[in-house]
């Protein structure tokens, strides 16, 4: 048998900005990631966080390598995560670092406490999650970050910061559930019935 070896080199078919526009149609949930402690603090507003495990409970987070916030994160190996209310908007913006807003400068107008690990929670947040990095997968120009989750605080309520199409969505469990029920009980009527 002949084994043919080929190098075949490919450019890249899609760009940056094809990519980016891809990835728009994902919603995803609003966060800020926080890390360092006392005057040495930053944070970041992300769209990248997700659930990895239950037992133990830990999660992921994809942060960029040379935000600030990262290299707080690997000198000190914890972070917190916090999962935006709906009416945090003001919060998301800050930590995007508009209007030229640094480090400790991003957390001014908010309440704060803190956990095990000493990282900022913000209070009022759906979710403050604190965490431990278990481990760190460094990418391209980002890193998968592995925290392994020492505490919780949660809230009762239910509006929730999502991100959409570039554009900032309040999803509120109680009101959009309502909304969908309405459009989708004629349906499920009619599949109840079955074919005639």
């Amino acid at each position: 048998m002949n084994t043919i070896v080929r190098n075949v080199s490919v450019e890249p078919a899609i760009t940056a900005t094809d990519f980016r526009n891809a990835m728009r149609h994902l919603t995803g949930g609003v966060a800020v990631i926080t890390a360092g402690r006392g005057r040495e603090i930053s944070g970041m507003t992300v769209t990248s966080v997700s659930s990895l495990s239950v037992d133990p409970p830990s999660l992921i987070v994809s942060i960029n390598r040379a935000a600030s916030s990262y290299q707080l994160i690997k000198r000190r190996g914890m972070f917190g995560v916090n999962i935006l209310t709906a009416d945090q908007l003001d919060i998301a913006e800050r930590f995007t670092g508009k209007g030229g807003l640094k480090g400790a400068e991003r957390f001014a107008g908010a309440e704060w406490t803190t956990r095990a690990s000493g990282v900022p929670l913000l209070v009022g947040a759906l979710s403050a999650i604190d965490c431990e990095v278990e481990e760190t997968i460094e990418r391209h120009s980002h890193a998968i970050v592995i925290g392994r989750v020492l505490d919780v605080v949660a809230s009762r309520r239910t509006a929730a910061l999502a991100y959409w199409h570039g554009e900032y969505v309040a999803i509120d469990k109680e009101e959009d559930a309502a909304r969908l029920a309405e459009v989708s009980l004629p349906s499920r009527h009619v599949h109840a019935r079955g074919p005639r």
